[in-house]
């Protein structure tokens, strides 16, 4: 009976692996292919509050347009950002 050991690389490579499973199950654009998403499709996605949303909007981090009171945001920048938001979870481990 062997023994395996599992390492930090390890664990980050079946986290990454899971990851892309996930994304391929619950796309964040629809069959349609939104260009672009309304402000509580971009906090479902990203996972993150109204005051966040709002405070990625005022530094500069999250570009958007604003037609009437709703904001709209750019699909790809979206991913880009939660592409960037899981390598900086990883460099913190």
């Amino acid at each position: 009976m062997g023994l395996e050991i599992l390492t930090k690389e390890d664990l980050v490579e079946f986290g990454n692996g899971l990851l892309e499973e996930i994304r391929k199950i619950v796309k964040i654009d629809s069959p349609a292919k939104k260009r672009f998403l309304k402000g509580h499709d971009v906090r479902k996605v990203l996972g993150i509050s109204q005051g966040t949303l709002q405070n990625l909007r005022i530094n500069g981090t999250l570009p958007f347009s604003k037609i009437g009171s709703i904001y709209y945001y750019d699909s790809k920048i979206v991913e880009n950002l939660l592409d960037g938001k899981n390598l900086l979870a990883e460099k913190m481990k």
